[in-house]
């Protein structure tokens, strides 16, 4: 602990703002004047356009204008969204089909945007909607998550958007010939929808010239960057900037239609224009997660060592293209394909299927939380058929102390870890001795109880670089300037308690200011678990710059250069120690304005790598197939914490969201390709009742990547809660006769299984 309070947990700051209606979102803040605007989707998944027309719709009262791709092309804009794509095994380029703004000739999935409607009131827009007439020719959907079915895009027959590997296959499979052991399993990963607190929305406006975006995303600068591109401009001409969020979880990371198309709406119209989705919208087009089926072959020697591992991936993009959707199932997966263990023949296929659905994105964890769910699934089939202890087999497997730094067989380069002292550790917290007797007592009820591990590593993701300004205010106070974005994770709490640690501030005096491209040159925004990691150390390379500054000022008013320590200048033979606020004031007096603001950045040397056991309980009602999550408990390594509390809190969150998908939530289409699921009368997501009081614990090894010894938590949560809970509830089951599960575990599902399976197993 420093002197301020760092590693303490101190009351969140935003609180009393968001607890009182002051909060200020994307919805909050619609200029006067500004046209509302309704996007007019597709009422089917596949079809031709053969005509739009909307005459009757134009001279409806209110309505302003209706745009179609055609009106926001003749303005002189490029309406193709962004994409990142990946190398094939053979070397060619991935399928990159453009993406448009709003459709040009075909629809590819309901809800794709095809037209405009701006008004002077949503239910004059929405009144327009129902005038404009579009024909369609519809086409058969494809919805196989496998190659196959009438291509989607010409750019990707038999709708494959990639075929992409990494590893040594050869070794891979020169280990499974000599192999002792080998065992298979596959495993669904199944779509949800991500459905934040608050629904997307945007406003454009231009004025003299110049574009200004604002949205609820997590982060400006890529968007202010795409917006340039699109409209021709230089990148000076547009500013972007994000107010409060409820929420984003990586699917409100990139770029969407609508924004680019408000933009040119703006434009063409001249007058700002709004849009907010609703909840219905939301779930329709909002990006979706996870989707894929994995394959997982490990080899084990006569020691059940683990010699080879291999993988292979098939996953559901969607549509087309997102910004991400090519990286999270082929590169983000493998940054943690091996996970805690030590094996060094590995590989991993990938291959990435166009369906007629939503497109496929980030979702908390993007490819990390998939990765570990696969490997973790697999280390317990393969310790129930090899009949080993889960805990012995991942002990017997685990990367030593000793071999950090450890290079995986992806080209991952892990810095330190002590994965035996935290599994140790929660073997403890979760009394897994007495885990017998409280089986005993469920069975007495009729209920059947499970046990389940995951042991979980994840890495931090996004840019490894980022800044900080700290700039003294005529008022007496320090605006904090951040090139992260929060989502509601707490940013201004911590940022502004590590900057009060570091310069002996008060945590009052210190304003935190973030999302706005005008203020802030450049940063990263949030995703990958970045932003307390890359911020913090880009707030400590500024202080250290500061406090040099006011030590050079301080030289000669103070009669010799003094140290800063414990909030203080202090030299010797001097009766003045300023703090640095006091000094501050004295610069101005002075005339120093160029000691009123300090900027620096500063890049990570290295990724740091989170990681963490836990250990789920559930009790299952055989008549009725309801599964209860009864005790839950984790013990993480996230090295050195600012706020264990927040800490703590974005673990609880992650746990929430991996039971959600875990137990109740996926995202159904029909055969043509219709949203089964579009409302939270069809589509279920855990209530405060659904989830235990959860033990948590820290079993801290600090990481050497970075100089605070920080490691990231933002989505370590939902990476190990997905195998905790669906190895648990095998476990449960297992005695019934029951020898896989997949995701959802609903209780129709579990139900099912108990039905078709005999009983005879051995539980643990």
């Amino acid at each position: 602990m420093n002197a301020f309070g760092e590693s303490q947990s101190i009351k969140r700051i935003e609180d009393v703002r968001f607890l009182t209606g002051e909060g200020r979102y994307v919805d909050d803040q619609i200029p006067e004047g500004a046209l509302i605007a309704h996007f007019l989707r597709a009422p089917v998944a596949h079809a031709a356009i053969t005509g739009i027309d909307t005459e009757a719709a134009r001279a409806m009262p209110g309505v302003h204008a209706i745009l179609t791709l055609a009106d926001l092309e003749a303005a002189g804009m490029t309406p193709d969204l962004p994409a990142i794509t990946v190398t094939n095994s053979d070397g060619t380029a991935a399928a990159a089909p453009p993406r448009r703004a709003l459709a040009r000739d075909k629809v590819r999935f309901v809800g794709e945007p095809v037209a405009l409607i701006l008004a002077e009131t949503k239910a004059q827009a929405l009144d327009a909607a129902e005038a404009v007439e579009v024909s369609y020719d519809e086409l058969p959907a494809h919805l196989d998550i496998a190659p196959g079915g009438m291509a989607l895009h010409p750019e990707a027959p038999e709708n494959l958007a990639y075929d992409w590997s990494m590893g040594d296959a050869a070794r891979v499979e020169a280990a499974f010939a000599g192999a002792a052991h080998r065992v298979t399993l596959t495993v669904e990963d199944n779509r949800v929808i991500v459905n934040s607190l608050e629904p997307r929305g945007a406003t454009a406006e231009w004025r003299d010239g110049r574009l200004h975006l604002a949205f609820n995303g997590q982060g400006v600068w890529n968007h202010k960057d795409f917006l340039a591109k699109a409209f021709s401009t230089d990148p000076a001409q547009v500013r972007v900037t994000i107010p409060d969020v409820g929420g984003g979880f990586g699917m409100k990371n990139g770029p969407y239609p609508e924004q680019f198309a408000l933009a040119g709406a703006a434009k063409i119209t001249g007058r700002p224009c709004h849009w907010m989705s609703d909840r219905g919208e939301a779930m329709l087009t909002d990006n979706s997660g996870r989707d894929l089926v994995s394959t997982a072959e490990l080899a084990f020697d006569a020691d059940l060592r683990l010699i080879g591992y291999r993988v292979d991936i098939l996953s559901n993009l969607g549509a087309y293209n997102s910004v991400f959707g090519q990286l999270i199932q082929s590169q983000l997966f493998s940054r943690v394909l091996t996970g805690v263990y030590d094996v060094q023949a590995a590989f991993i296929r990938a291959r990435g299927i166009y369906t007629n659905t939503t497109q496929v994105d980030a979702y908390r964890g993007a490819g990390r939380p998939e990765a570990i769910y696969m490997l973790e699934r697999a280390m317990d089939h393969a310790a129930r058929e090899l009949r080993v202890d889960p805990f012995t087999l991942r002990r017997r497997n685990f990367i030593a102390p000793a071999a950090f730094p450890y290079a995986t067989a992806t080209g991952e380069t892990y810095d330190v870890g002590d994965f035996d002292r935290v599994l140790s550790r929660i073997e403890s917290e979760a009394d897994i001795a007495g885990f017998k007797a409280r089986r005993a007592a469920s069975e007495a009820a009729g209920k059947l109880r499970g046990l389940g591990l995951s042991y979980y590593l994840e890495a931090i993701l996004g840019d490894p670089s980022e800044g900080a300004t700290v700039e003294f205010t005529e008022a007496g106070g320090v605006n904090l300037y951040v090139g992260t974005q929060s989502n509601g994770q707490g940013h201004e709490t911590v940022y502004a308690q590590f900057l009060s640690d570091r310069t002996g501030i008060p945590v009052d005096r210190i304003a935190v200011v973030q999302g706005d491209s005008d203020l802030i040159a450049r940063g990263g925004g949030t995703g990958g678990s970045r932003s307390v990691t890359t911020q913090a150390n880009a707030t400590l390379v500024t202080v250290t710059k500061l406090v040099a500054a006011y030590a050079d000022f301080l030289d000669e008013e103070m009669g010799s250069r003094p140290d800063f320590e414990d909030g203080r200048f202090r030299a010797a033979g001097s009766n003045l120690t300023p703090t640095l606020l006091e000094a501050a004031a004295m610069a101005r007096t002075r005339g120093r304005d160029d000691l009123m603001r300090h900027s620096e950045r500063m890049t990570l040397p290295g990724r740091s790598f989170p990681n963490g056991a836990h250990v789920a309980e559930v009790e299952i009602d055989p008549e009725t197939g309801k599964l209860v999550l009864d005790r839950y408990t984790v013990t993480d390594d996230f090295g050195n914490l600012v706020h264990p509390q927040l800490a703590e809190g974005q673990v609880h969150g992650g746990v929430a969201q991996g039971f959600g998908q875990a137990v109740m939530e996926q995202v159904g289409f029909d055969e043509t390709g219709q949203l089964l699921t579009g409302s939270f009368m069809d589509y279920a997501l855990p209530r405060a009742k659904d989830m235990p009081m959860m033990r948590f614990t820290t079993e801290p090894v600090p990481s050497t990547a970075n100089p605070l010894g920080m490691k990231g938590c933002g989505e370590a949560g939902t990476v190990g809660a997905l195998a905790a809970i669906s190895n648990a509830a095998l476990d449960a089951l297992w005695a019934r006769g029951v020898r896989k599960v997949d995701m959802p575990l609903t209780p129709a599902r579990i139900w099912g299984w108990l039905q078709h399976s005999g009983e005879g197993g051995e539980p643990r």
